[in-house]
């Protein structure tokens, strides 16, 4: 039938899909990215070895507490964790094997560089994901959700 009464999900649905794309693509979006907290525990000497490891890793450190009556420092810091896979390989060399991280999930953090602007780290992230996911690598442009009457 032609009345609007008879409509179905099969009518409905690709417009709203089409609708919200269209709406997240103006809506200036921006990424989640989820952080893990880093304790890492070692000897004073494996500290520069730890701070360039979390500097190549986008890592930030926020506590260094020295043991008392130990040569041993606890650094707690925050790591995105894309950045932790191979963190732990690259940390025991960088160290010669002192270094002891653990890695718990802390929180999520919104990454400031916009997703659609090319070449931004934001961008670059999604483009790995797409690529993952086997689907077309560049963002589909808003007029691909335009009406098409």
């Amino acid at each position: 039938h032609a009345d609007a009464i008879h409509r179905g999900g099969g009518q409905i649905i690709p417009t709203c899909r089409r609708v919200m794309y269209a709406a997240e693509l103006t809506a200036a979006p921006r990424l989640m990215e989820p952080v893990y907290l880093v304790e890492i525990q070692a000897p004073e000497n494996a500290l520069g070895g730890i701070y360039s490891v979390l500097n190549q890793k986008r890592g930030m450190v926020f506590e260094e507490m020295q043991r008392p009556g130990t040569p041993m420092y606890n650094v707690k810091a925050y790591l995105p964790v894309i950045e932790s896979f191979g963190f732990t390989s690259t940390l025991r060399a960088a160290t010669s094997g002192q270094a002891f991280p653990q890695c718990v999930f802390d929180h999520w953090e919104t990454l400031q560089a916009d997703p659609l602007s090319a070449g931004s780290q934001a961008a670059n992230i999604v483009t790995d994901i797409r690529k993952r996911k086997g689907i077309k690598l560049e963002m589909p442009p808003l007029s691909e959700y335009e009406d098409r009457l």
